[in-house]
């Protein structure tokens, strides 16, 4: 099989002997360094009949020379986007390792890539031990956030102009798509600045990902919603709970929540058409789901079925992306209304904790993920690499941002993941 090696953008060659207390000797008690001429396998599996190169992704850590002289360096860190839990711990973690090479210039952009237009009159925070020490308990930013873009040539300007030579960019695709311009127009300029991505997404929906930081506390808390659903439709009788999740166009938050959480019906997301009408629509196997159980719970993910809308109505947001229609109060209306013209009785609930879920702080599992996401950001940005996102399959690796950001990870059909949906909900294969 061949082996494609997937390299990533570098400033240039690394000289500067790297201060961390690290060596390159196993079995001393001593952390190692990471050479360059490590790679980790993207495909831990082998068939023998697949021609198809196999990718190897350069193994992230730190690296026993750097590029940038920690003493004469001044870094910004920016978050962007929709809230997720673990953001302040990611923010934390970087600024702790960033101590640890010796950086004292750490500045905290805010309000997203806006911060960086000088046309918002917004002023970065300097970030010291104070001002990290306790963020990771808080749920949110404490930089802020926003959604949208703004000038590419602005915001190099912005960073030339302050003697920002690292920049790590905290957000997900559409972040990351910013983050691989901002990166292209520097290096298009010859300016020596690293630009790194950390991908963080609660939809887990960014290639060569395997999870992004704040999944495993959305699917945790949506378990718990998801318990308290179930006991709203159970305890009536014609009881129906439709929870609505987030997934704008990736379902893996609705899928994963009703595998663990073994007591959903049906579970409808973006990546499975289905049809309300006919024999082999959803409302039809509803309703012999309550002839048979006397209850029903419903999760659906925000992107879901918005074929059902007429395409007129769609438009999009400030980013670029489709604004979806409300899926799950559509499904309540719609749902009611064909019961009630077949004069059968029902007791229905609406569940929506989207954004409850987004502003949590991070759970024991991500805030660990975090950790690692952020000190590896370090890592590469010291060892000048630049135009990379920082993902975690089975290791740590570096992913060129353009590889990251060019198409979204989905759910597919034959995945064993929506296999065990499937066992879990035994709702129809298709529903179409």
């Amino acid at each position: 099989m061949e082996l494609q090696r997937i390299m990533t953008q570098s400033l240039g060659p690394c000289q500067v002997p790297s201060p961390l207390n690290l060596n390159t000797i196993t079995g001393d008690s001593i952390g190692n360094f990471v050479a360059d001429n490590v790679w980790v396998r993207h495909n831990t599996t082998v068939d023998e009949t697949d021609t198809t190169p196999e990718l190897l992704f350069e193994k992230a850590g730190p690296r026993e020379k750097i590029y940038f002289e920690p003493a004469k360096l001044r870094v910004a860190i920016v978050t962007c986007g929709g809230l997720c839990p673990g953001l302040n711990n990611v923010i934390r973690s970087a600024y702790r390792e960033l101590c640890g090479y010796g950086v004292t210039e750490i500045l905290g952009i805010r309000y997203g890539y806006l911060g960086m237009n000088p046309a918002a009159g917004l002023t970065p925070i300097r970030l010291t031990d104070d001002v990290v020490e306790d963020i990771h308990k808080e749920g949110g930013t404490m930089l802020g956030s926003s959604r949208g873009e703004q000038p590419i040539a602005v915001i190099v300007d912005y960073l030339q102009q302050n003697g920002i030579q690292v920049l790590i960019a905290i957000g997900g695709d559409g972040t990351q798509r910013g983050a691989c311009a901002i990166s292209a127009e520097a290096r298009r300029r010859l300016a020596p600045i690293a630009v790194v991505g950390v991908p963080k997404t609660i939809d887990n929906d960014i290639s060569y990902v395997q999870r992004s930081f704040g999944f495993t506390t959305a699917v945790d808390k949506a378990r718990e919603v998801l318990a308290c659903a179930h006991n709203e439709a159970h305890d009536y009788p014609n009881g129906i709970a439709i929870v609505r999740l987030m997934g704008r166009d990736s379902g893996f938050i609705a899928a994963m929540a009703t595998v663990v959480s073994q007591e959903v019906n049906f579970t409808l997301i973006p990546e499975m058409p289905f049809r309300l009408e006919g024999d082999n629509g959803l409302l039809a196997a509803l309703r012999r789901r309550l002839e048979r159980k006397r209850h029903a719970l419903i999760v659906v993910a925000e992107g879901a079925g918005q074929d059902l809308f007429p395409d007129h109505q769609r438009r999009v947001d400030v980013s670029g992306n489709v604004v979806h229609q409300d899926i799950g109060i559509f499904l309540r209306d719609r749902i009611a209304a064909y019961f009630r013209e077949r004069g059968i009785a029902v007791a229905m609930k609406y569940i929506d904790p989207s954004y409850i879920i987004r502003s949590l702080p991070a759970g024991a599992e991500d805030a660990a993920l975090c950790d690692r996401y952020a000190r590896c950001a370090v890592h590469a940005a010291m060892a000048g690499k630049t135009e990379v996102l920082i993902s975690y399959w089975n290791q740590f690796i570096h992913v060129p941002l353009a590889l990251a950001t060019e198409q979204r990870q989905r759910v597919t059909p034959d995945s064993q993941l929506w296999s065990s949906v499937l066992s879990a909900t035994r709702q129809p294969p298709l529903m179409l």
